[in-house]
């Protein structure tokens, strides 16, 4: 019994130490190396993308480049997507995932997460004739949505009954359904609504009201706590100068606010 106890127990403390060195390692090698890898979004901007020089740009590529900075390294930017971003992190493709990443349960089952350094909401956009302030401002009107979606899952939860909800394969489809006056009003993102609104100026859209605030947050793999606490460190110093409001303001034309540690 004893023996079997001592076992366990030294077991135990192999594991813990394993794992503690493994998570030490993480920043230590990309210090000896000189170079972190970071995974970033080429396909959804103002977050990231390619821009006319075929150079990645957005503001989840701006926080990748001041971390790289202020560890005095140099910078792989490796593109993904949604589907793949956190593989990337699990299987060692990547230190770090800065693309536009939501903190939930069943995420940090799997990795960990940083505080967050931008923000990143899903609302109803409109004409600003519209007079809609609320969800209850939605009954009789035509609402479009990708269906599957943040947005669509919180949209379900307050339309009224009378509201006409019409769902989309995808984004594209979404923002050409209501370009094309398909629709009277959009449920999306505020990148998706940005740069739709952008694009389209004489459609005079603006946001109406939040459906949900999901802030973005660097993915560190699981157990690397001292390289998540180099990132907060310098996520807070970047907070504490501004830097994160400079950068929201100049891709979302809204300063970063408070976000959560």
């Amino acid at each position: 019994m004893y023996r079997r106890m001592f076992l366990a127990a030294t077991a135990s403390f192999l594991l813990v130490t394993l794992n503690d060195a493994q998570a030490q390692s993480a920043l230590d090698d990309i210090v000896t190396k000189k170079l972190v890898t970071i995974a970033i979004p080429t396909d959804f901007p103002p977050y990231g993308f390619v821009g006319t020089d075929l150079t990645p740009q957005g503001l989840d590529i701006d926080m990748a480049n001041l971390f790289a900075a202020r560890l005095g390294v140099k910078v792989e930017l490796v593109p993904v997507t949604s589907a793949n971003r956190i593989p990337y992190l699990q299987t060692k493709k990547a230190d770090l995932v800065i693309s536009t990443l939501g903190k939930n349960p069943e995420r940090e089952k799997v990795i960990d997460f940083t505080a967050a350094y931008s923000p990143f909401f899903q609302a109803v956009f409109a004409a600003k004739g519209m007079a809609v302030k609320g969800a209850g401002d939605l009954a009789g009107k035509s609402v479009g949505v990708t269906r599957g979606a943040i947005e669509d899952m919180e949209l379900s939860k307050i339309a009224p009954a009378s509201a006409d909800v019409k769902r989309f394969e995808d984004n594209n489809a979404t923002v050409s359904a209501f370009v094309s006056g398909q629709v009277q009003a959009i449920a999306t993102g505020a990148s998706v609504a940005g740069n739709m609104m952008v694009r389209n100026p004489q459609l005079g859209a603006e946001f109406k009201f939040v459906l949900k605030d999901s802030p973005n947050f660097i993915g560190v793999a699981k157990g690397d706590d001292k390289l998540r606490s180099k990132v907060n460190e310098i996520i807070a110093a970047a907070k504490a100068a501004g830097e994160l409001d400079k950068m929201a303001v100049k891709w979302l034309g809204r300063p970063a606010g408070e976000l959560p540690n």
